[in-house]
């Protein structure tokens, strides 16, 4: 959320549940907010963003996707890709640790 917007973005797709603190709406430059695709609040603070917990983290977020609420905010996301080019977004400043790496996995190998 935080480096400068690039002519190679694509679609922004922003896949926090919470708007980044210190963040305007025109700066993030959003395509979309796919709230419905984030994490739970309740994994969300279980996790801290404790590396440790990652694998953990994935495994049970990736169960929190077969929710059908969740699994079509992932399927929108799938769409969006199989169009063009797309950033998932995230506040997080650990982003290979985030959700958002978890679902650019999912979406790269549809795992």
């Amino acid at each position: 959320m935080y480096e400068p917007v690039s002519s190679g973005d694509g679609k922004r797709i922003l896949v926090d549940r919470v708007w980044p603190r210190g963040l305007s709406k025109e700066k993030a430059r959003l395509d979309e907010w796919a709230k419905d695709v984030a994490p739970s609040t309740e994994l969300r603070k279980w996790y801290g963003h404790s590396v440790d917990k990652f694998d953990e983290f994935t495994r049970r977020y990736k169960a929190e996707l077969e929710d059908p609420e969740r699994a079509g905010a992932l399927g929108r996301l799938r769409e969006l890709a199989g169009e063009g080019t797309v950033t998932l977004l995230t506040a997080t400043r650990d982003v290979d640790h985030s959700q958002a790496a978890v679902l650019a996995a999912l979406l790269r190998h549809g795992a």
